[in-house]
């Protein structure tokens, strides 16, 4: 076998596993949700080595996407190359006489923008504004939280 097909098999022997609680928070629903969509069938569960009640990780993301639902885009009519598009609400506007740092939250993320106080007055961004949070990067940095210890 070479390195490459070991480096696969070790990657697929390791996909995490995620309590219902963990599976909640990462979907931003409530424990008793989670538990209705596996009694439901729309979660599969399984047993971890302890014999706990564990979501597949891959399972979960792919569930992640197949329901995540933005919100509309108010702006959708506006040709634009960028695909990333977060609709919130302004949260905080704090502005000098050059530049203004705008905070939006977007669901559970929350974006901030730096711009020109010129742009942030002709935008009327104020705290409590619809804003689209269009986000188009050469550069994404993806983390990874500390590993967990089996058990």
């Amino acid at each position: 076998m070479d390195t490459n097909q070991t480096t696969r098999t070790s990657i697929l022997d390791h996909v995490p596993q995620f309590r219902i609680g963990e599976a909640a928070e990462l979907l931003a629903v409530s424990d008793d949700t989670v538990r209705r969509w596996l009694d439901i069938g729309q979660l599969p569960l399984e047993r971890d080595q302890s014999r706990r009640m564990v979501i597949d990780g891959a399972i979960l993301a792919a569930f992640a996407q197949d329901h995540a639902h933005p919100a509309p885009d108010p702006t959708s009519q506006v040709g634009c190359s960028a695909r990333n598009r977060l609709v919130g609400l302004v949260t905080s506007v704090i502005a000098d006489t050059v530049m203004t740092q705008i905070e939006v939250q977007c669901g559970p993320h929350r974006v901030v923008s730096l711009m020109s106080t010129e742009a942030a007055s002709e935008l009327g961004l104020v705290p409590g504004s619809l804003a689209v949070a269009v986000v188009k990067s050469t550069q994404v940095v993806i983390e990874t939280p500390n590993k967990r210890t089996p058990g």
